[in-house]
Protein backbone atom coordinates (compact mmCIF):
# COMPACT_ATOMS: atom_id res chain seq x y z
CA UNK A 1 0.00 0.00 0.00
CA UNK A 2 1.52 3.36 -1.03
CA UNK A 3 1.65 6.43 1.20
CA UNK A 4 -1.38 8.18 -0.34
CA UNK A 5 -3.51 5.07 0.20
CA UNK A 6 -2.35 4.88 3.81
CA UNK A 7 -3.22 8.52 4.41
CA UNK A 8 -6.68 7.98 2.96
CA UNK A 9 -7.30 4.80 4.97
CA UNK A 10 -5.86 6.00 8.31
CA UNK A 11 -7.61 9.35 7.93
CA UNK A 12 -10.96 7.77 7.20
CA UNK A 13 -10.74 5.53 10.26
CA UNK A 14 -9.51 8.40 12.47
CA UNK A 15 -12.55 10.62 11.87
CA UNK A 16 -14.50 9.05 14.75
CA UNK A 17 -12.02 10.31 17.38
CA UNK A 18 -13.25 13.83 18.09
CA UNK A 19 -10.83 16.71 18.50
CA UNK A 20 -12.54 19.40 16.46
CA UNK A 21 -14.15 22.75 17.08
CA UNK A 22 -17.54 21.78 18.52
CA UNK A 23 -19.81 24.73 19.21
CA UNK A 24 -23.31 24.72 20.73
CA UNK A 25 -24.81 26.52 17.72
CA UNK A 26 -23.66 24.06 15.07
CA UNK A 27 -24.66 20.46 15.85
CA UNK A 28 -22.54 18.84 13.17
CA UNK A 29 -19.65 21.30 12.89
CA UNK A 30 -17.04 18.86 14.23
CA UNK A 31 -17.75 16.41 11.38
CA UNK A 32 -16.79 18.87 8.69
CA UNK A 33 -13.43 18.29 7.11
CA UNK A 34 -11.19 21.26 6.63
CA UNK A 35 -11.14 23.10 3.32
CA UNK A 36 -7.65 21.72 2.68
CA UNK A 37 -8.79 18.09 2.57
CA UNK A 38 -6.49 15.19 3.38
CA UNK A 39 -8.11 14.71 6.79
CA UNK A 40 -7.29 18.15 8.07
CA UNK A 41 -9.72 19.47 10.66
CA UNK A 42 -10.19 22.70 12.63
CA UNK A 43 -9.59 22.39 16.37
CA UNK A 44 -9.52 24.75 19.35
CA UNK A 45 -6.23 24.91 21.25
CA UNK A 46 -5.95 25.22 25.05
CA UNK A 47 -5.39 28.98 24.58
CA UNK A 48 -8.63 29.36 22.60
CA UNK A 49 -7.07 29.80 19.16
CA UNK A 50 -8.17 27.59 16.26
CA UNK A 51 -5.70 25.62 14.15
CA UNK A 52 -5.79 23.09 11.33
CA UNK A 53 -4.90 19.59 12.55
CA UNK A 54 -3.71 16.59 10.59
CA UNK A 55 -5.77 13.78 12.11
CA UNK A 56 -4.61 10.22 11.44
CA UNK A 57 -4.30 6.79 13.01
CA UNK A 58 -0.89 5.20 13.37
CA UNK A 59 -2.59 1.88 12.54
CA UNK A 60 -6.14 0.57 12.23
CA UNK A 61 -5.06 -2.86 13.44
CA UNK A 62 -6.66 -3.43 16.82
CA UNK A 63 -7.04 -6.31 19.26
CA UNK A 64 -10.26 -4.93 20.79
CA UNK A 65 -13.77 -5.65 19.56
CA UNK A 66 -15.68 -2.50 20.58
CA UNK A 67 -19.03 -2.62 18.82
CA UNK A 68 -19.14 1.14 18.05
CA UNK A 69 -15.69 1.18 16.45
CA UNK A 70 -14.89 0.90 12.75
CA UNK A 71 -11.56 -0.70 13.68
CA UNK A 72 -13.01 -3.54 15.79
CA UNK A 73 -11.02 -6.71 15.33
CA UNK A 74 -14.00 -8.80 14.16
CA UNK A 75 -14.63 -6.56 11.13
CA UNK A 76 -13.46 -7.63 7.69
CA UNK A 77 -11.68 -4.44 6.62
CA UNK A 78 -8.37 -3.57 5.02
CA UNK A 79 -5.69 -3.22 7.70
CA UNK A 80 -2.58 -1.11 7.44
CA UNK A 81 -0.50 1.46 9.31
CA UNK A 82 2.51 3.74 9.29
CA UNK A 83 6.03 3.36 10.53
CA UNK A 84 6.86 6.25 12.93
CA UNK A 85 9.41 7.84 10.60
CA UNK A 86 7.03 7.50 7.64
CA UNK A 87 4.15 9.24 9.41
CA UNK A 88 6.43 11.94 10.82
CA UNK A 89 7.55 12.74 7.27
CA UNK A 90 3.92 12.98 6.10
CA UNK A 91 3.19 15.53 8.81
CA UNK A 92 6.39 17.48 8.17
CA UNK A 93 5.63 17.78 4.46
CA UNK A 94 2.15 19.17 5.12
CA UNK A 95 3.43 21.48 7.87
CA UNK A 96 6.29 22.96 5.86
CA UNK A 97 3.84 23.61 2.99
CA UNK A 98 1.54 25.54 5.33
CA UNK A 99 -1.34 23.08 5.11
CA UNK A 100 -1.42 22.06 8.78
CA UNK A 101 -0.57 23.72 12.08
CA UNK A 102 -0.95 20.79 14.45
CA UNK A 103 -1.18 17.02 14.77
CA UNK A 104 -3.80 14.68 16.28
CA UNK A 105 -2.56 11.10 16.55
CA UNK A 106 -4.57 8.10 17.67
CA UNK A 107 -4.28 4.39 16.96
CA UNK A 108 -5.75 0.96 17.24
CA UNK A 109 -4.00 -1.28 19.77
CA UNK A 110 -1.43 -3.44 18.02
CA UNK A 111 0.05 -6.23 20.22
CA UNK A 112 -0.47 -4.32 23.50
CA UNK A 113 -1.09 -0.72 24.65
CA UNK A 114 2.51 0.13 25.57
CA UNK A 115 3.92 -1.25 22.32
CA UNK A 116 1.58 0.98 20.33
CA UNK A 117 2.06 3.99 22.64
CA UNK A 118 5.83 3.66 22.21
CA UNK A 119 5.42 3.90 18.43
CA UNK A 120 3.07 6.89 18.73
CA UNK A 121 5.51 8.68 21.03
CA UNK A 122 8.39 7.89 18.68
CA UNK A 123 6.42 9.44 15.79
CA UNK A 124 6.00 12.71 17.70
CA UNK A 125 9.63 12.67 18.87
CA UNK A 126 10.73 12.60 15.23
CA UNK A 127 8.33 15.41 14.40
CA UNK A 128 9.73 17.45 17.29
CA UNK A 129 13.46 16.66 17.16
CA UNK A 130 14.15 15.87 13.51
CA UNK A 131 11.76 18.33 11.87
CA UNK A 132 11.75 20.99 14.58
CA UNK A 133 7.99 21.26 15.06
CA UNK A 134 7.14 23.10 18.31
CA UNK A 135 3.40 23.44 17.83
CA UNK A 136 0.27 21.66 19.01
CA UNK A 137 0.16 17.85 19.27
CA UNK A 138 -2.77 15.85 20.69
CA UNK A 139 -2.01 12.22 21.59
CA UNK A 140 -4.59 9.58 22.45
CA UNK A 141 -3.80 7.59 25.61
CA UNK A 142 -4.67 3.99 24.87
CA UNK A 143 -6.73 1.94 27.36
CA UNK A 144 -4.45 0.04 29.72
CA UNK A 145 -1.30 2.08 28.96
CA UNK A 146 1.28 2.11 31.75
CA UNK A 147 2.13 5.16 33.88
CA UNK A 148 5.51 5.34 32.13
CA UNK A 149 3.90 5.31 28.67
CA UNK A 150 1.50 8.09 29.66
CA UNK A 151 4.37 10.13 31.09
CA UNK A 152 6.26 9.68 27.82
CA UNK A 153 3.24 10.81 25.82
CA UNK A 154 2.81 13.90 27.99
CA UNK A 155 6.45 14.87 27.49
CA UNK A 156 5.92 15.26 23.73
CA UNK A 157 2.21 16.23 23.52
CA UNK A 158 0.40 19.49 24.18
CA UNK A 159 -2.81 17.66 25.07
CA UNK A 160 -3.68 14.02 25.75
CA UNK A 161 -7.03 12.25 25.94
CA UNK A 162 -8.42 9.15 27.62
CA UNK A 163 -11.70 8.29 25.89
CA UNK A 164 -14.24 6.79 28.32
CA UNK A 165 -16.87 6.26 25.58
CA UNK A 166 -19.56 5.33 28.19
CA UNK A 167 -20.52 6.79 31.59
CA UNK A 168 -19.83 3.76 33.78
CA UNK A 169 -18.63 0.15 34.05
CA UNK A 170 -21.97 -1.48 33.23
CA UNK A 171 -22.56 0.74 30.21
CA UNK A 172 -19.03 0.23 28.87
CA UNK A 173 -19.33 -3.55 29.25
CA UNK A 174 -22.23 -3.49 26.76
CA UNK A 175 -20.15 -1.92 23.99
CA UNK A 176 -16.49 -2.65 24.82
CA UNK A 177 -16.18 -6.00 26.64
CA UNK A 178 -12.39 -5.92 26.40
CA UNK A 179 -12.02 -2.74 28.47
CA UNK A 180 -12.24 -2.27 32.23
CA UNK A 181 -13.81 1.12 32.94
CA UNK A 182 -12.07 1.76 36.24
CA UNK A 183 -8.64 0.22 35.81
CA UNK A 184 -8.08 0.74 32.06
CA UNK A 185 -9.59 4.21 31.77
CA UNK A 186 -10.47 6.14 34.94
CA UNK A 187 -7.20 5.18 36.65
CA UNK A 188 -5.33 6.56 33.61
CA UNK A 189 -7.19 9.87 33.95
CA UNK A 190 -6.02 10.13 37.55
CA UNK A 191 -2.47 9.44 36.42
CA UNK A 192 -2.76 12.22 33.86
CA UNK A 193 -4.01 14.57 36.60
CA UNK A 194 -1.05 13.61 38.81
CA UNK A 195 1.42 14.31 36.01
CA UNK A 196 -0.24 17.62 35.15
CA UNK A 197 -0.03 18.70 38.78
CA UNK A 198 3.62 17.73 38.87
CA UNK A 199 4.08 20.20 36.04
CA UNK A 200 7.27 18.95 34.41
CA UNK A 201 6.00 17.20 31.27
CA UNK A 202 5.03 20.16 29.08
CA UNK A 203 1.48 18.84 28.52
CA UNK A 204 -1.20 21.44 29.23
CA UNK A 205 -4.44 19.49 29.74
CA UNK A 206 -6.54 16.43 28.92
CA UNK A 207 -9.93 15.58 27.39
CA UNK A 208 -12.28 12.64 26.95
CA UNK A 209 -15.03 11.45 24.60
CA UNK A 210 -18.42 9.74 24.99
CA UNK A 211 -20.15 7.76 22.24
CA UNK A 212 -23.70 8.98 22.80
CA UNK A 213 -26.43 6.36 22.60
CA UNK A 214 -24.23 3.33 22.00
CA UNK A 215 -24.90 1.82 25.43
CA UNK A 216 -28.49 3.06 25.89
CA UNK A 217 -27.28 5.45 28.58
CA UNK A 218 -29.11 8.65 29.52
CA UNK A 219 -27.90 12.21 29.09
CA UNK A 220 -28.06 12.56 32.86
CA UNK A 221 -25.58 9.71 33.34
CA UNK A 222 -23.15 11.27 30.87
CA UNK A 223 -23.36 14.83 32.18
CA UNK A 224 -23.22 13.77 35.82
CA UNK A 225 -19.93 11.98 35.14
CA UNK A 226 -18.58 14.84 33.02
CA UNK A 227 -19.36 17.30 35.79
CA UNK A 228 -17.49 15.15 38.32
CA UNK A 229 -14.52 14.78 35.97
CA UNK A 230 -14.28 18.55 35.52
CA UNK A 231 -14.03 18.93 39.29
CA UNK A 232 -12.07 15.85 40.34
CA UNK A 233 -9.49 15.22 37.62
CA UNK A 234 -9.40 18.75 36.15
CA UNK A 235 -10.65 17.54 32.77
CA UNK A 236 -10.42 20.33 30.20
CA UNK A 237 -13.46 19.25 28.24
CA UNK A 238 -15.59 16.31 27.14
CA UNK A 239 -16.54 15.59 23.54
CA UNK A 240 -19.82 13.94 22.58
CA UNK A 241 -20.12 11.77 19.46
CA UNK A 242 -23.58 10.66 18.33
CA UNK A 243 -23.47 6.89 17.85
CA UNK A 244 -23.43 5.89 14.20
CA UNK A 245 -23.95 2.11 13.98
CA UNK A 246 -21.83 0.05 11.63
CA UNK A 247 -23.54 -1.70 8.73
CA UNK A 248 -23.71 -4.98 10.59
CA UNK A 249 -25.31 -3.21 13.59
CA UNK A 250 -27.91 -1.57 11.33
CA UNK A 251 -28.90 -4.98 9.99
CA UNK A 252 -29.67 -6.02 13.56
CA UNK A 253 -31.90 -3.04 14.17
CA UNK A 254 -29.47 -0.58 15.77
CA UNK A 255 -30.41 3.02 15.02
CA UNK A 256 -28.14 6.06 14.90
CA UNK A 257 -28.32 8.67 17.65
CA UNK A 258 -30.01 11.88 16.41
CA UNK A 259 -27.52 14.77 15.99
CA UNK A 260 -29.85 17.01 18.03
CA UNK A 261 -29.22 14.87 21.11
CA UNK A 262 -25.48 15.40 20.72
CA UNK A 263 -26.13 19.10 20.20
CA UNK A 264 -28.09 19.42 23.45
CA UNK A 265 -25.30 17.65 25.34
CA UNK A 266 -22.78 20.21 24.09
CA UNK A 267 -25.08 23.04 25.15
CA UNK A 268 -25.53 21.58 28.64
CA UNK A 269 -21.80 20.91 28.88
CA UNK A 270 -21.11 24.58 28.12
CA UNK A 271 -23.38 25.53 31.02
CA UNK A 272 -21.30 23.36 33.36
CA UNK A 273 -17.89 24.44 32.07
CA UNK A 274 -18.33 28.09 31.16
CA UNK A 275 -21.56 29.49 32.59
CA UNK A 276 -21.35 28.55 36.26
CA UNK A 277 -24.31 26.15 36.27
CA UNK A 278 -24.34 23.05 38.47
CA UNK A 279 -25.49 19.62 37.34
CA UNK A 280 -28.50 19.86 39.66
CA UNK A 281 -29.75 22.91 37.74
CA UNK A 282 -30.11 20.99 34.47
CA UNK A 283 -33.57 19.74 33.46
CA UNK A 284 -34.09 16.15 32.32
CA UNK A 285 -37.17 14.26 31.16
CA UNK A 286 -38.56 11.07 32.71
CA UNK A 287 -35.89 8.98 30.97
CA UNK A 288 -33.07 11.18 32.20
CA UNK A 289 -32.49 12.88 28.85
CA UNK A 290 -32.31 16.56 27.97
CA UNK A 291 -35.56 17.77 26.35
CA UNK A 292 -34.99 18.33 22.64
CA UNK A 293 -37.65 21.05 22.22
CA UNK A 294 -35.57 23.80 23.83
CA UNK A 295 -31.92 24.39 24.66
CA UNK A 296 -31.09 23.78 28.35
CA UNK A 297 -30.28 27.39 29.21
CA UNK A 298 -33.55 28.79 27.86
CA UNK A 299 -35.38 25.97 29.59
CA UNK A 300 -33.76 26.89 32.92
CA UNK A 301 -34.68 30.55 32.44
CA UNK A 302 -38.27 29.61 31.57
CA UNK A 303 -38.54 27.57 34.79
CA UNK A 304 -37.07 30.36 36.99
CA UNK A 305 -39.08 33.52 36.26
CA UNK A 306 -38.27 34.81 39.77
CA UNK A 307 -34.69 35.42 38.56
CA UNK A 308 -35.71 37.89 35.86
CA UNK A 309 -35.65 40.52 34.53
CA UNK A 310 -32.08 41.64 35.24
CA UNK A 311 -30.85 45.16 34.60
CA UNK A 312 -28.20 45.19 31.86
CA UNK A 313 -26.50 48.20 33.40
CA UNK A 314 -26.04 46.75 36.89
CA UNK A 315 -26.22 42.93 36.73
CA UNK A 316 -23.07 41.03 37.63
CA UNK A 317 -21.31 39.05 34.94
CA UNK A 318 -22.56 35.83 36.54
CA UNK A 319 -26.15 37.14 36.48
CA UNK A 320 -25.75 38.09 32.82
CA UNK A 321 -24.57 34.56 32.00
CA UNK A 322 -27.96 33.26 33.17
CA UNK A 323 -29.74 35.33 30.51
CA UNK A 324 -30.62 33.41 27.32
CA UNK A 325 -28.72 34.82 24.37
CA UNK A 326 -25.83 36.18 26.47
CA UNK A 327 -22.66 34.13 26.50
CA UNK A 328 -19.22 34.58 28.08
CA UNK A 329 -17.95 36.94 25.38
CA UNK A 330 -21.03 39.15 25.21
CA UNK A 331 -21.24 39.23 29.04
CA UNK A 332 -17.64 40.45 29.21
CA UNK A 333 -18.31 43.07 26.53
CA UNK A 334 -21.38 44.30 28.41
CA UNK A 335 -19.42 44.71 31.64
CA UNK A 336 -16.54 46.42 29.81
CA UNK A 337 -18.83 48.88 28.01
CA UNK A 338 -20.63 49.76 31.24
CA UNK A 339 -17.37 51.09 32.58
CA UNK A 340 -17.59 53.85 29.98
CA UNK A 341 -21.28 54.41 29.27
CA UNK A 342 -24.70 53.00 30.15
CA UNK A 343 -26.82 50.97 27.77
CA UNK A 344 -29.89 52.78 26.43
CA UNK A 345 -31.10 50.74 23.43
CA UNK A 346 -31.52 47.20 22.15
CA UNK A 347 -29.19 48.06 19.29
CA UNK A 348 -26.41 48.82 21.76
CA UNK A 349 -26.97 45.44 23.43
CA UNK A 350 -26.93 43.71 20.05
CA UNK A 351 -23.56 45.33 19.39
CA UNK A 352 -22.02 43.19 22.15
CA UNK A 353 -22.83 40.01 20.25
CA UNK A 354 -25.81 39.09 22.43
CA UNK A 355 -28.66 37.25 20.70
CA UNK A 356 -31.27 39.92 21.46
CA UNK A 357 -34.34 37.99 20.30
CA UNK A 358 -33.64 35.54 23.13
CA UNK A 359 -32.26 38.02 25.66
CA UNK A 360 -34.76 40.90 25.60
CA UNK A 361 -37.62 39.12 27.43
CA UNK A 362 -35.29 38.59 30.38
CA UNK A 363 -33.64 42.01 30.77
CA UNK A 364 -34.23 45.66 31.53
CA UNK A 365 -32.29 48.32 29.69
CA UNK A 366 -31.94 51.47 31.76
CA UNK A 367 -34.92 50.39 33.84
CA UNK A 368 -37.22 49.66 30.92
CA UNK A 369 -38.58 46.35 29.63
CA UNK A 370 -37.65 45.73 26.01
CA UNK A 371 -39.25 42.34 25.45
CA UNK A 372 -42.21 40.27 26.57
CA UNK A 373 -41.60 37.37 28.95
CA UNK A 374 -44.10 34.77 27.79
CA UNK A 375 -45.71 32.10 29.90
CA UNK A 376 -43.95 28.70 29.77
CA UNK A 377 -46.80 27.11 27.81
CA UNK A 378 -46.68 29.84 25.17
CA UNK A 379 -42.90 29.42 24.77
CA UNK A 380 -43.39 25.73 24.08
CA UNK A 381 -46.13 26.53 21.53
CA UNK A 382 -43.73 28.86 19.75
CA UNK A 383 -41.41 25.89 19.30
CA UNK A 384 -44.16 23.87 17.67
CA UNK A 385 -44.54 21.44 20.56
Amino acid sequence: MDIDQKIELMGRFAQFDLCGNCTPRTPESHRRRGAFGRWIYPAVLPDGNTVRLLKLLLTNQCRNDCRYCVNRCSRDVVRSGFEPAELAEVFSTLWTNGLVQGFFLSSGIQKNPDHTMERMIRTVEIVRKTYGFRGYVHLKVLPGASFEAIEGAMRVATRVSVNLEAPGPDRLAQIAPGKDFDSDLVQRMHWVKTLLERGDTGCLDHTTQFVVGAAEESDGEILNLADRLYRRVKLKRAYYSAFQPLEEEVRHGRRPTPPLREHRLYQADYLLRRYGFSFDELTFDARGNLPVAMDPKRLWAMKHPETFPVEINTATRQELLRVPGIGPRSATRIVTRRGKDRFHTVEELEGTGALVRWATPYVLINGKRVGELKEPGQQMLDLGQ
